[in-house]
């Protein structure tokens, strides 16, 4: 299994984060396996892209509430690194109070 569950929808309240506010959190390392995802599909284009990261941030955008770690962002970036043989991911980790 790549991922710890695979979710639609995000169950965590809104963060109001926008681009320059997610920037300004220093990317880290995250298992795929600790991560549940905020979406259950992928358009294969994002994933095939090369420049998928052009107009977007390099790293995935992950919220951590509640002792779970939700994939916002990123799903491409993920499933890219567990085609890979990676079983981990540089993310921006934002951490919302329960």
């Amino acid at each position: 299994m790549i991922f710890k569950r695979v979710g639609d929808g995000r169950p965590y309240p809104a963060h109001g984060l926008d681009v320059g506010a997610w920037s300004a959190i220093p990317p880290r390392q995250v298992r795929l396996d600790q991560l549940v995802t905020t979406r259950d599909t992928l358009q294969l284009a994002a994933l095939l892209d090369e420049d998928s990261t052009f107009y977007g941030d390099l790293f995935a955008h992950v919220v951590s509430w509640r002792g779970e770690l939700y994939l916002e962002d990123g799903l491409h970036r993920a499933l890219r690194a567990a085609l890979q043989q990676r079983n981990t991911l540089h993310a921006r980790v934002h951490e919302i109070g329960a």
